[in-house]
């Protein structure tokens, strides 16, 4: 069997020599993909799905997991990856019209139609709500049907459009929909497990088929043959119902093997010249095995699938040459039919007569029997050899071979010997299940659970450390055997070299843990035989048999080995204890023991010798003791099969009082249920070995113990002692430390005692300069008063001057006003008159245009009077010369004209000079009118900045006023205490003062009603204003009353003296006060000659 991984290439052979599928299971390739992982070292199998062979029967396409599309073609031994979905597919079809176009059904319910030849997406149909599960393909390859769980659609492949869509209730539900070949009829097939048959064209029911009455089948599969005349279903059961289309009747039942519970697929096979109506039909049921059933003779002709790799799903070419399944394990497996069928197409095997009649020469009479060539015949004669063995040696090997003729799975040991003797093995593929099959391993399952529950053997706990095994779970695997071994016989816990012997049994069967203890097992018990009875010594027994076949066969190599003192535990025990893995190499050891577990268990003994005679040559040569220890331990260049043909010559030759077959007993397989009891060996040995473990264990646990109690008592006097010692080192620390604090505290205390005394000296000075302070504080708030009347008063000055600027700029802004006001009128007054003017004008103008369109419309009349006689050569001509002749009559006319109207001709002139000094005076009305609005704009824009400042004079005023008022209550604080001083006397004062504050008030009041007031003008004044361009606000103007005249200038005058006066008061007031609380109570430093402040 070939293997082929696409992993590698996009495409390629797809096998490298011709396949030689076997008639046993006609597999001719294995088709995977295996893409390296990147978190661990072994790779990932990406697993098939579906696959579809095309209408030829050469080439299928295959589907894996990962959306990958190949096409495989076996005629010309090519594979390439025709296209990457990125989905899982679901379905395939390849049996289209254009031979290069094939459907495929993603997982995202979506059917795409690809092309394998260009690789390029053809169509993308959607339309399905639930992935497709099957699709059909019309006989001409232009229709398609695609069903799934709720839905089936009609295709049209030539346009790709839906053209019929079968919508079914969900309690129902669609089991598949597909077409009959040859023919134009459609099978519908529901889960309630009603089939229909409807017309492709119109789709009209032609017939329902009847279920045959009892159990409901429950379908699940169908198939037709290529002719369409029968239809197979099978489902949930082991029966087979075939109708005939023809009839609609039902033809028979097929009853399935046992084996069978459910039927999964049906496809027929086709034959070369069968016309399309198979008889062959392959059954995949739910134990992943696909049966080939006659469905005429209802018999099994073969199978393919095993139990340890089931059949997922299996596609059959047209020309039934190909099978081709998908495995569980996602392989694609390639089969070939007639490797299948080989063994069924072989013409009857020829009869063999055999005579019998009398002969003296022989012992017993003989009959005449048909047989094949199968059977075996055995002839017994006086001429045969006479036999080596005593009597009662062969009664027990042929007890043997007939309690082994009969092997499970319905093997022959005649066969099987056959085999082993014309290829020297039996084949690698089946080759374990050969081995099951002849030791008959029971497969105790609740025996062997029962070993491994007991958990890890002490004995076998730490073997990792004497035998270190890179893999883990082939170690854990041995670990596991062992211990199971263990604890079936005490014996093995004890055994050093049992390792050695179950290792390449481990490595063999170690994804079958309960097979490679059952074998070890009945190695133990039928091929060490004898092994355990001097233990803990080698089996000195065994070995003799060993040594006496040695000497019987080839005493020089015998005397060679006692010459130099070699015995058998140097060369025959070291094979015997590793049973020869260490010596032979994978394929050799397989070999061999092909041979020894199809022979009698002293085969093993007998192959020792035959080893030893085989290398003869090599070991004659060899005189140092380390040169045979490492003959017998190491791989030498001896071929395993003349060892084997050695062993063979040596089993016949040997006498029978010395050969091993006397010694050791026949093979007896393990018991089923239990395993049998092992105590062939010296028990008290062993329980003594078992107690002196499980003493020096103890002892050595109580050691331990005892080890890791003085181990903690010395670190705890080490920690003691460090601690000990950390304590003294901190004691000294804390002494040292604390002198230092000491002298610390000294120093901190003298500089204590010396800031004290600068302290008290400093206390001293600062009262000093405290009084100094409040004198000169007392003296700087006296200059800071002084300053603040000052500035008080300079404030009142500013504000009167600043009032009295307001004021003439008030009186200027008015006079500007007023002129502004009467330009305003001139300007009205212009543009009156420039409207009066244009409408004059316009008047005029729409007259001109009136007189205009007359004398147009005139002229236009003329001229095309002018054209329509003269059409000929002198058009032109004769046009100049009416136009001559016009020009001629418009000037006598105008002449006329002027004489007429010579005095309106001057009127309009005046009006259009008129006219454009009204333009003139429109273009400077809109010149204005900009000015206007800029002078406006600008204005807006000077009163909200004047705002702006207004509001950021009022935010600072305000700040200032608040400023002021802290001030002034901290000038009412010291006011206060200095009037709890004399508040006698002032309470005398506040008499006066409120009487002051009351004129001041007074005063006050009358400069608000003496404030200048600006005169408010009503619209008819400035209007008479306006009228009047020489007006003068200084004049003065006529008042209601004429007796009575008025002046700005005067009022100013009256304003400014009384201010004065006002001033010259608030003065005298506040020295008055001041020269009166001095006199009351004068401060410290007072100086009567000092000035009045």
């Amino acid at each position: 069997m070939q293997t082929l991984d696409v992993s590698k290439k996009e495409s390629g052979k797809i096998w490298h020599r011709k396949p030689t599928p076997s008639g046993d299971d006609g597999l001719m390739i294995q088709i995977n993909r295996d893409i390296a992982s990147p978190f661990s070292l072994q790779s990932r199998s990406v697993r098939f799905l579906h696959t579809a062979f095309d209408s030829t029967g050469d080439r299928f396409v295959a589907g894996d997991h990962q959306g990958n599309v190949y096409v495989f073609d076996l005629l010309r031994n090519r594979f390439q990856l025709v296209q990457r979905t990125g989905l899982a597919c679901s379905a395939l079809a390849f049996t289209l019209r254009r031979k290069s176009e094939f459907l495929v059904a993603l997982s995202d319910c979506s059917l795409k139609c690809y092309d394998t030849d260009t690789r390029e997406l053809v169509s993308w149909m959607k339309g399905h709500t639930t992935p497709i599960h099957t699709i059909s393909i019309h006989a001409s390859g232009r229709y398609a049907l695609t069903t799934s769980n709720d839905i089936a659609q009609l295709w049209d492949l030539d346009t790709f459009e839906r053209k019929r869509k079968l919508n079914v209730r969900e309690s129902v539900g669609i089991l598949k929909v597909f077409f009959l070949p040859l023919s134009n009829t459609i099978m519908t097939c529901f889960k309630d497990d009603s089939i229909f048959a409807w017309e492709s064209d119109t789709l009209q029911c032609k017939y329902q088929l009847t279920i045959p009455p009892g159990k409901k089948p429950g379908y699940k599969a169908f198939s037709t043959p290529r002719d369409g005349r029968l239809l197979v279903a099978g489902g949930k059961s082991r029966f087979l119902h075939i109708w005939a289309l023809d009839t609609r009747r039902l033809l028979r039942i097929i009853e399935l093997p046992t084996k069978v519970k459910v039927v999964k697929q049906l496809e027929f096979l086709s034959e070369s010249f069968d016309g399309g109506s198979s008889q062959v039909i392959g059954v995949l049921s739910q134990d992943g095995i696909m049966r080939f059933i006659n469905i005429h003779t209802c018999k099994l002709l073969f199978d393919i699938g095993t139990l340890d790799d089931r059949i997922h799903n299996v596609s059959v070419s047209s020309h039934g040459r190909f099978l081709v399944a998908v495995a569980e394990s996602g392989n694609v497996n390639t089969y070939s039919v007639q490797a299948l069928t080989a063994e069924l197409n072989k013409p009857p095997p020829p009869l063999v007569k055999v005579l019998s009649g009398k002969d003296r020469s022989s012992d017993s009479s003989r009959t005449l029997r048909s047989v094949t060539p199968r059977e075996t015949v055995t002839i017994d004669t006086t001429e045969k050899k006479k036999s080596r063995m005593i009597g009662s040696g062969i009664k027990a090997r042929q007890t043997a071979e007939a309690e082994t003729s009969d092997l499970p799975e319905g093997l022959d040991m005649d066969r099987l010997l056959s085999i082993l003797k014309g290829y020297g093995e039996y084949p690698s593929k089946y080759r374990m299940f050969i081995w099951r099959s002849i030791v008959r391993l029971p497969e105790n399952h609740a025996a062997y659970s029962s070993l491994i529950d007991k958990g890890t053997h002490i004995a076998w706990a730490t073997v990792h450390e004497q035998y270190p095994i890179k893999s883990r779970k082939l170690l854990r695997v041995l670990q596991r055997t062992l211990s199971g071994l263990a604890h079936w016989s005490a014996i093995f816990g004890e055994t050093d070299y049992l390792p050695l012997l179950a290792f390449p049994f481990v490595k063999l069967f170690q994804n079958n843990q309960l097979v490679c203890f059952e074998v070890v097992a009945t190695i133990l018990l039928n091929w060490c035989q004898h092994w355990f009875e001097f233990f803990p010594n080698p089996p000195i027994n065994v070995l003799s048999m060993v040594e006496n076949v040695l000497a019987y066969h080839d005493k020089e190599v015998l005397q060679h080995f006692v010459r130099y003192n070699i015995t058998t535990q140097i060369y025959a025990w070291p094979l015997l204890e590793t049973l020869f893995s260490e010596v032979l190499t994978k394929d050799e050891w397989l070999k061999l023991w092909d041979n020894v577990f199809s022979n009698h268990p002293s085969f093993l003994l007998i192959t020792v010798v035959a080893y030893v005679i085989c290398s003869r040559q090599a070991l004659l040569q060899c005189t140092n003791k380390e040169d045979f220890e490492y003959f017998f331990h190491h791989r030498n260049s001896i071929d395993i099969g003349a060892v084997l043909k050695e062993a063979y010559h040596i089993q016949d030759a040997t006498p029978d009082d010395i050969h091993p077959v006397r010694m050791l007993e026949d093979f007896k397989p393990l018991t089923k249920g239990q395993y049998p009891v092992f105590n062939k060996y010296p028990k008290f040995i062993v329980d003594y070995q078992a107690q002196e473990r499980e003493r020096i264990r103890h002892d050595e646990i109580e050691y331990l113990r005892q080890k890791q109690t003085a181990m903690e008592l010395k670190a705890e006097t080490e920690r003691r002692q460090e601690e000990e010692e950390a304590w003294y080192r901190q004691q000294e620390l804390m002494k040292d430390a604390e002198e230092e604090r000491r002298k610390l505290l000294m120093e901190e205390e003298q500089k204590l005692v010396d800031q004290r005394v600068r302290l008290n000296a400093m206390k001293r000075e600062l009262r000093i300069k405290e009084m100094q302070l409040l004198d000169a504080a007392r003296r700087k708030f006296i200059h800071h008063e002084k300053d603040q009347r000052e500035t008080e008063l300079k404030r009142l000055d500013e504000e009167l001057a600043r009032k009295v600027m307001l004021r003439e700029q008030e009186t200027h802004a008015a006079l500007e006003d007023v002129e502004i006001k009467n330009m305003e009128l001139q300007i009205q007054k212009k543009m009156l008159t420039q409207e009066l003017l244009r409408l004059k004008s316009e008047s005029d103008y729409h007259r001109k245009e009136d007189y205009d369109a007359k004398r147009k419309q005139h002229e236009l009349e003329e001229r095309i009077r002018l054209q329509e006689m003269e059409r000929e050569r002198e058009r032109q001509h004769e046009l100049r010369k009416g136009i001559q002749r016009t020009l001629a009559h418009t000037e006598q006319l105008g002449t006329d004209a002027n004489m007429r109207k010579e005095t309106e001709v001057r009127g309009r002139l005046d009006d259009i000079e008129k006219e454009l000094k009204s333009v003139e005076l429109a273009s400077l009305n809109d010149q204005n009118r900009q000015l206007e609005e800029e002078i406006h704009d600008l204005m807006r824009k000077l009163e909200q900045s004047k705002l702006e400042q207004a509001v950021d004079e009022q935010e600072q005023y305000n700040k200032f006023k608040a400023l002021s008022e802290a001030s002034e209550r901290r000038r009412v604080e010291l006011l206060q205490e200095e009037a709890t001083l004399a508040r006698e006397h002032a309470e005398e004062l506040r008499a006066s003062l409120d009487a002051s504050f009351e004129r001041l008030r007074d005063l006050k009041e009358k400069h608000t009603d003496h404030a200048v007031i600006t005169p408010v003008m009503t619209d008819s004044q400035r209007q008479g204003a306006s009228a009047d361009d020489n007006t003068c606000l200084n004049d003065t103007s006529p008042p209601a009353e004429p007796d009575v005249p008025f002046s700005l200038d005067r009022g100013r005058k009256t304003f400014e003296k009384r201010e004065h006066d006002l001033l010259r008061e608030v003065r005298e007031l506040r020295r008055r006060l001041a020269s009166e609380s001095r006199k009351s109570q004068p401060p410290v430093n007072f100086n009567p000659d000092d000035d009045d402040i």
